[in-house]
Protein backbone atom coordinates (compact mmCIF):
# COMPACT_ATOMS: atom_id res chain seq x y z
CA UNK A 1 0.00 0.00 0.00
CA UNK A 2 1.39 3.05 -1.67
CA UNK A 3 1.57 6.10 1.40
CA UNK A 4 2.96 9.19 0.58
CA UNK A 5 3.77 11.85 3.96
CA UNK A 6 4.45 15.43 3.36
CA UNK A 7 6.35 17.97 5.59
CA UNK A 8 7.91 21.27 5.32
CA UNK A 9 4.72 23.62 5.10
CA UNK A 10 4.36 26.45 6.84
CA UNK A 11 4.22 30.12 7.10
CA UNK A 12 6.27 32.93 4.97
CA UNK A 13 6.22 36.61 3.61
CA UNK A 14 5.57 37.34 0.35
CA UNK A 15 8.57 37.17 -1.62
CA UNK A 16 9.94 34.28 0.71
CA UNK A 17 10.96 30.76 0.24
CA UNK A 18 9.70 26.86 1.61
CA UNK A 19 10.81 23.42 0.57
CA UNK A 20 8.19 20.88 0.80
CA UNK A 21 9.34 17.05 1.18
CA UNK A 22 7.24 13.96 0.15
CA UNK A 23 8.44 10.41 1.52
CA UNK A 24 7.16 7.45 0.07
CA UNK A 25 6.78 4.32 1.19
CA UNK A 26 4.82 0.45 -0.01
CA UNK A 27 5.37 -0.14 -3.19
CA UNK A 28 5.82 2.54 -5.50
CA UNK A 29 7.29 1.21 -8.55
CA UNK A 30 3.86 1.26 -10.55
CA UNK A 31 3.48 5.03 -9.92
CA UNK A 32 6.02 6.34 -12.42
CA UNK A 33 4.73 10.07 -12.03
CA UNK A 34 5.26 12.09 -8.65
CA UNK A 35 3.59 15.14 -8.42
CA UNK A 36 2.88 18.19 -6.42
CA UNK A 37 -0.98 19.70 -6.58
CA UNK A 38 -2.72 22.25 -4.20
CA UNK A 39 -6.26 23.07 -3.13
CA UNK A 40 -7.08 26.81 -1.91
CA UNK A 41 -10.48 27.23 0.41
CA UNK A 42 -13.30 27.59 -2.03
CA UNK A 43 -11.35 25.42 -5.30
CA UNK A 44 -10.75 22.75 -6.79
CA UNK A 45 -7.29 20.56 -6.87
CA UNK A 46 -5.09 22.45 -9.21
CA UNK A 47 -2.05 21.13 -10.51
CA UNK A 48 1.65 22.73 -9.93
CA UNK A 49 4.18 20.00 -10.67
CA UNK A 50 5.32 16.66 -11.37
CA UNK A 51 8.38 14.41 -12.19
CA UNK A 52 9.01 10.74 -13.94
CA UNK A 53 10.45 9.47 -11.82
CA UNK A 54 12.73 7.52 -14.24
CA UNK A 55 13.45 10.03 -16.82
CA UNK A 56 13.52 12.93 -14.39
CA UNK A 57 10.97 15.26 -16.91
CA UNK A 58 9.85 17.80 -15.17
CA UNK A 59 6.52 19.74 -15.84
CA UNK A 60 4.75 22.92 -14.19
CA UNK A 61 2.15 25.32 -14.08
CA UNK A 62 2.61 28.43 -15.90
CA UNK A 63 1.79 30.14 -12.78
CA UNK A 64 4.67 28.64 -10.40
CA UNK A 65 7.25 27.84 -13.80
CA UNK A 66 10.46 30.08 -13.02
CA UNK A 67 9.89 30.17 -9.16
CA UNK A 68 9.16 26.53 -8.22
CA UNK A 69 11.02 23.37 -8.92
CA UNK A 70 10.24 20.13 -8.73
CA UNK A 71 12.87 17.14 -7.94
CA UNK A 72 13.86 13.73 -6.84
CA UNK A 73 15.96 11.83 -4.11
CA UNK A 74 15.58 8.44 -5.51
CA UNK A 75 17.82 6.44 -3.37
CA UNK A 76 15.62 7.82 -0.65
CA UNK A 77 12.58 8.09 -2.75
CA UNK A 78 11.58 11.66 -2.38
CA UNK A 79 10.48 14.46 -4.08
CA UNK A 80 10.79 17.52 -3.37
CA UNK A 81 9.27 21.01 -4.16
CA UNK A 82 11.37 23.95 -3.62
CA UNK A 83 9.39 27.56 -3.66
CA UNK A 84 11.05 30.79 -4.03
CA UNK A 85 9.36 33.61 -4.77
CA UNK A 86 6.10 33.21 -2.79
CA UNK A 87 3.04 35.24 -4.12
CA UNK A 88 0.08 36.03 -2.44
CA UNK A 89 -1.85 33.63 -4.52
CA UNK A 90 0.20 30.59 -3.50
CA UNK A 91 -1.58 30.16 -0.64
CA UNK A 92 -3.25 26.65 -0.49
CA UNK A 93 -2.81 23.18 1.02
CA UNK A 94 -0.69 21.19 -1.09
CA UNK A 95 -0.50 17.53 -1.69
CA UNK A 96 1.90 14.86 -3.13
CA UNK A 97 0.50 12.62 -5.35
CA UNK A 98 1.53 9.16 -7.55
CA UNK A 99 0.20 8.63 -10.62
CA UNK A 100 0.26 4.95 -13.05
CA UNK A 101 1.06 5.35 -15.86
CA UNK A 102 -1.98 6.86 -18.09
CA UNK A 103 -2.45 8.13 -21.47
CA UNK A 104 -3.34 11.45 -20.11
CA UNK A 105 -1.37 14.44 -19.59
CA UNK A 106 0.43 14.72 -15.88
CA UNK A 107 -1.07 17.92 -15.38
CA UNK A 108 -4.61 16.83 -15.39
CA UNK A 109 -5.36 16.74 -11.58
CA UNK A 110 -8.07 13.83 -11.16
CA UNK A 111 -5.92 11.39 -12.65
CA UNK A 112 -3.09 10.83 -9.72
CA UNK A 113 -4.58 7.45 -7.75
CA UNK A 114 -2.39 7.90 -4.26
CA UNK A 115 -2.51 11.27 -2.43
CA UNK A 116 -0.54 12.00 0.75
CA UNK A 117 -2.60 14.14 3.42
CA UNK A 118 -1.24 17.75 2.96
CA UNK A 119 0.75 19.98 4.20
CA UNK A 120 -0.41 23.98 4.55
CA UNK A 121 1.27 27.13 3.16
CA UNK A 122 0.53 29.95 4.04
CA UNK A 123 1.89 33.53 2.85
CA UNK A 124 2.08 36.80 4.47
CA UNK A 125 1.67 40.57 3.18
Amino acid sequence: QVQLVESGGGLVQTGGSLRLSCIASGGTFGYPVRGWLRQAPGKGREFVAAIKWLEGTTYYADSVKGRFTISRDSAKNVVYLQMNSLKPEDPARYFCAARQPALVEVTVANTYNKWGQGTQVTVSS
